[in-house]
């Protein structure tokens, strides 16, 4: 016999890993707080530049990005380009309280997700879950 029935040829789960970007402290720390709890690792950056270094360097075990649409250097939509330039698969959540839905197709087409701010900290939890879950079986792509 070449294989033993005690044999697991499941893929190995990576762990969920999310990076926040968003201009306000105490949004982060609510993301932290609702994923981190949730078995998530969570990254956080203030600011959409510190947001797409980190992505930079991360981005192979990023698995979402949750960023918000209005923010003092540059607009979310501006900020997915930017991602994109990493990693043309990059997937993206908004949440916000700044974007009306229909406002621009073409950004919206290149998200992933969206939540209206302010939300229940479970919806985000399992939009979140939801997104990485589905997006498992995908490669990366550069």
């Amino acid at each position: 016999m070449l294989f033993s029935h005690d044999v697991n040829f499941t893929k190995p789960t990576s762990p969920r890993t999310v990076l926040a970007i968003d201009d306000e402290p105490e949004i982060l720390n609510l993301f932290r707080a609702a994923l981190e709890s949730r078995g998530f690792i969570v990254h956080t950056a203030s600011s959409p530049r510190e947001g797409i270094a980190v992505y930079q360097q991360q981005w192979q075990d990023i698995q979402l990005v949750l960023m918000d649409f209005m923010m003092p250097e540059m607009t979310g939509d501006l900020l997915l380009q930017c991602l994109q330039q990493i990693n043309p698969g990059v997937r993206v959540m908004l949440v916000t309280g700044s974007y009306a839905r229909g406002e621009n197709r073409k950004f919206e087409e290149g998200l992933a997700g969206y939540i209206q701010k302010p939300f229940d900290l479970d919806l985000l939890a399992q939009h979140v879950g939801e997104i990485i879950d589905a997006s498992d079986a995908a490669p990366l792509t550069r």
